[in-house]
């Protein structure tokens, strides 16, 4: 893990705008690991409050994700204007989001990992605050 950091990775459709995202073997959106059990996402009007005195930078997630799926370096592009914050006992972890950069997803590479693409309407079984991160990440890249 990359300091208490992680990373949801999403697949935008060209042509449709078709939003997916990348849920992994373990039942998580979030890139290295499941939120802990008491995560509360941080409001956007609250953020300043729990920004961390070291915050992660994101380039060694992206690559890290790159290697485990097998693809290729510069597949996948951190999306610059999203960050949240989760609020977790041990001090907050921040949330990155991230696009992969082909025309479509790497359905293959997810699979092989065990992971798989699903639709915001796929992701009712996740815990609330994954749920609320996708949400803000699916308002945020279709603009709502």
């Amino acid at each position: 893990m990359t300091g208490g950091a992680r990373l949801i990775v999403y697949h935008k459709q060209a042509t449709s705008a078709r939003l997916r995202f990348l849920r992994f073997a373990e039942h998580t959106v979030c890139g290295f690991g499941p939120l802990p059990s008491l995560a509360v996402v941080v409001d956007v009007a609250e953020l300043s409050r729990f920004d961390p005195a070291v915050v992660p930078h994101p380039a060694p997630l992206l690559g890290r994700m790159a290697r485990e799926l097998a693809l290729s370096a510069g597949s996948i592009a951190l999306d610059p204007k999203f960050v949240a914050r989760v609020d977790v006992p041990g001090g907050p972890i921040t949330v990155y989001a991230a696009a992969f950069t082909s025309i479509d997803p790497p359905l293959a590479a997810a699979q092989a990992q065990g992971g798989a693409f699903i639709d915001l309407t796929q992701a009712r079984d996740l815990p609330p605050p994954e749920l609320e991160l996708l949400r803000r990440i699916y308002s945020h890249v279709l603009g709502g």
